[in-house]
């Protein structure tokens, strides 16, 4: 993998890290946060130029639904008593 490529992926996982600790909840905020973990080391070894190209693009949209996630949740306009309860669009990761 391209040093820039290593950089971009770092950057990806830092800035979801940095917005799924944004949640107030306890719970979301521990669900985020492990998700993206999980999500990262799943794919650690990948070494397929097109398809480290595909979860680049499926981390950068996850990193918008997880955005605006935080910002409904924030201001009180969205609320969901269970991620299974998420249609499969809005679940990141």
């Amino acid at each position: 993998m391209a040093a820039s490529s290593k950089l971009r992926v770092l950057t990806l996982y830092r800035a979801l890290l940095r917005e799924g600790r944004k949640f107030p909840s306890y719970n979301y905020r521990e669900y985020a946060v492990r998700r993206v973990r999980d999500a990262f080391r799943e794919h650690a070894g990948e070494t397929d130029p097109d398809e480290i190209h595909k979860l680049l693009q499926k981390a950068e949209d996850s990193l918008e639904v997880l955005r605006r996630q935080v910002t409904l949740y924030m201001t009180g306009s969205f609320h969901v008593k269970s991620s299974k309860n998420l249609p499969s669009s809005l679940r990141f990761l």
